[in-house]
C-alpha cells in the first residue's frame, strides 16, 4: 500500500473509530461509483470529509501532502529556490510569484508564493537555501503547495538532521498514480506508437538550434517513443526520450522494416518502469515520464510475495 495513503489511512481510522477495512471498501465503493476517474487518495479524502474529519489544523509530513487539501500545515527546509518572476494580469495589473522547494525528513515539494510579503522575506535574504520556514493554510494544487494572502510563511526554529533532497520512488499500481509522483511500475507494454525524431546537440541533448547549426556544431539524431503500459489495475502514455528508448532495443534509425519489427517486438513484454507522473497539456491527460527501465527480477518479487 502507498505510504501516504497508509498513513492518511490511519489517521482517518483513529479520529473516526472505524476499521480500516470498512474505510477501504468506503474508498472502493466511491472510486466505483464515480468510474474510477478519483484515485485512492482523492476518494479517501472524500469520505473523510463526509466522516466530518478534517486535516486543516493537522501538522502533516510532506509525504503525507496529498492533491486537493485545502489547508496545509507542515515545516520545511529549503533546499532549492528559483529566480523571482514578474508578471501582467491580464486587467495589467502587476504582480510576482517565486518558487522554492522544501523538504523534511519524509519527501520534498515545490512550494509557489504569489503573496508580495511572503515574497519580500525571499528577497531581503532573510529566507534562503538551508532556512526553516514553517507553512500554514496552503493550498495543494495537484502537487505543489500555493500561498496566496491568507496563507502563513514564516521562519521555523524547528531543526532537521537530514532531508530527503530526492523524491522518494514509489512502487504504486497506475490505478494510484498522482501528477508529480516519482514512481517505479511493474507494466507490460500493450501498445507502441512509431518513434519520432529530431536533430539533437549531442553535447547537451537538446534540439539543436539554428545558431549551433550555422557554428558547425555537430548533430545527432535522437528518438522519442511514445508506448501504452497496462498493470492490471490500469494503463497509462509512457514517454522515453533517447537513451530509454536505446534501451529498449530500437537502434535501427535508418532502417524503417528493421526499426519497425525491433518497436513491434516490445509488444507484450514486461518490465519494471521508473519515472515521474506528468500532465500533458496538449492531450490534457497524464502520462509517464519514463527514466528507467529494469528486467523483472523474479526471485525479488517471488520473495515479495511470500
Amino acid at each position: 500500500m502507498d505510504g501516504n495513503y497508509s498513513k492518511i489511512l490511519e489517521k482517518v481510522a483513529s479520529i473516526s473509530g472505524i476499521e480500516h477495512e470498512e474505510i477501504e471498501r468506503r474508498v472502493e465503493a466511491k472510486r466505483a461509483k464515480l468510474s474510477g476517474l478519483i484515485s485512492k487518495e482523492g476518494a479517501l479524502q472524500v469520505i473523510a470529509a463526509e466522516l466530518g474529519i478534517s486535516f486543516d489544523n493537522e501538522k502533516l509530513k510532506i509525504d503525507e501532502l496529498l492533491p486537493g487539501m485545502r489547508k496545509v500545515n507542515f515545516t520545511g527546509k529549503v533546499i532549492t529556490m528559483y529566480p523571482i518572476r514578474e508578471f501582467t494580469t491580464k486587467s495589467g495589473d502587476k504582480g510576482k510569484v517565486a518558487n522554492i522547494v522544501l523538504a523534511d525528513d519524509t519527501s520534498n515539494i515545490r512550494v509557489v508564493l504569489w503573496d508580495t510579503n511572503h515574497i519580500a522575506l525571499l528577497e531581503s535574504g532573510d529566507v534562503k537555501e538551508g532556512v526553516v520556514v514553517e507553512i500554514g493554510s496552503g493550498g495543494m494544487r495537484e502537487n505543489e503547495v500555493h500561498l496566496g494572502s491568507f496563507a502563513d510563511f514564516k521562519i521555523s526554529s524547528e531543526t532537521f538532521d537530514t532531508v530527503q533532497t530526492e523524491k522518494p520512488v514509489k512502487e504504486k499500481t497506475i490505478e494510484a498514480y498522482s501528477p508529480a509522483d516519482t514512481v517505479s511500475t511493474r507494466a507490460f507494454i500493450v501498445q507502441a506508437f512509431d518513434p519520432r525524431f529530431y536533430d539533437a546537440n549531442p553535447t547537451t541533448g537538446k534540439k539543436i538550434t539554428e545558431e549551433e547549426l550555422a557554428s558547425g556544431a555537430p548533430v545527432e539524431k535522437r528518438a522519442i517513443l511514445n508506448v501504452v503500459i497496462d498493470d492490471g489495475t490500469d494503463n497509462i502514455r509512457g514517454v522515453m526520450f533517447h537513451d530509454m528508448v536505446q534501451k529498449m532495443g530500437l537502434v535501427e534509425y535508418e532502417d524503417a522494416e528493421k526499426l519497425a519489427a525491433q518497436k513491434n517486438a516490445l509488444i507484450g513484454k514486461e518490465f519494471v518502469f521508473g519515472g515521474v507522473v506528468k500532465r500533458n497539456s496538449y492531450f490534457n491527460n497524464y502520462e509517464l515520464v519514463v527514466n528507467s527501465i529494469d528486467e523483472v527480477d523474479l526471485d525479488k518479487l517471488i520473495a515479495s510475495l511470500e
